[in-house]
């Protein structure tokens, strides 16, 4: 099995502060607006370079949204910023009427998302996010696993025309996928290859899936890990060609199991290619404060969890 080395632990939400910064100086058009949150989003870079290019919106983050919408019938890019929680469930209404209805080129960008935020508790830690977007007509749904794909993801969806959601976190993770990657919207990743049993994991579960598979090795078990970095549009191809080698599959995502990932890979295999499936992720339950390493094991988003699941859905084959 591909083993992945962790070049050092970073924060995604550092590594779109970085795609950031690189496309103020790749693309003209390209601006940001903030929340009151310039910090906690790393968008100090950007704003130190492009002044005149940044708008401090301060907390009203509904507004945000309208100006962003209206900023791209002048030819501009925006990008929004604020905690993922303030990006969708307190602005869905604005979302769907100014930007996905009206098919506007706005970039929501969510950091602070789902558990790990940890502390700050239940309030902030939103796990609803992903079924929010993907449900909007016409909306892309990007999560990226580590430092190097949040930059890779946010530096290309500039490229895309239409809205989109990016999500990143805020705890400092395994950064382990390569530095110089192109990022394809849509397209899954493999990042081992397994005959037992198929994980599809998103964002910080990728690199507890990859650690997953390591274990079951060890018992003999051969597990192929899929990085599902876009939620929508889904690679339905990858994951209907990996499970009929496999027999079975764990979704693992760290956000409700109500309405995320593993939500959208059933309806693809029960329409399909009908496989035995087991869900990771939070059970139609809120969060609350603890630091991500607790939280994440309380609430069944680590390896370990994984590894169980894994054992249980290969008994179902």
């Amino acid at each position: 099995m591909k083993k992945y080395t962790d070049q050092g632990k970073n924060d995604t939400r550092s590594g779109f502060g970085a795609g950031l910064a690189e496309l103020g100086r790749l693309n003209p058009n390209v601006v940001a607006l903030c929340a009151d949150l310039i910090g906690s989003l790393k968008m100090d870079k950007f704003i130190e370079e492009n002044p005149e290019r940044f708008f401090q919106i301060g907390i009203a983050e509904a507004n945000m949204m309208g100006i962003a919408a209206g900023l791209t019938i002048g030819g501009k890019i925006p990008f929004t910023g604020t905690f993922a929680n303030f990006s969708t469930g307190r602005v869905y209404d604005q979302i769907r009427q100014s930007i996905a209805y009206s098919g506007k080129n706005v970039k929501i960008c969510a950091s602070h998302a789902g558990v790990t935020l940890g502390e700050d508790g239940a309030t902030h830690q939103i796990l609803e996010d992903i079924g929010l977007m993907k449900m909007l007509p016409g909306m892309v749904v990007i999560n990226p696993c580590d430092y190097n794909q949040t930059k890779a993801a946010t530096i290309a969806i500039a490229d895309y025309e239409g809205p989109v959601y990016l999500r990143f976190g805020r705890p400092k993770v395994a950064n382990f996928t390569p530095v110089d990657q192109k990022f394809e919207i849509g397209k899954a990743l493999h990042l081992t290859e397994g005959t037992d049993v198929t994980i599809v994991a998103t964002g910080h579960l990728v690199w507890e899936a990859l650690i997953a598979a390591e274990n079951l090795e060890s018992q003999g078990i051969s597990a192929e890990v899929i990085n599902i970095h876009t939620i929508k549009p889904l690679d339905a191809n990858a994951i209907i060609n990996s499970v009929k080698k496999t027999g079975c599959i764990v979704t693992a995502e760290e956000h409700n199991v109500l309405g995320g990932l593993g939500e959208s890979v059933a309806r693809v295999l029960a329409t399909s290619q009908p496989t035995p499936q087991e869900f990771i992720g939070t059970n139609d339950t809120f969060g609350e404060s603890g630091t991500p390493a607790q939280l994440m094991e309380k609430y069944g988003l680590d390896n370990k969890a994984i590894e169980k699941a894994v054992l249980k859905v290969i008994e179902r084959k």
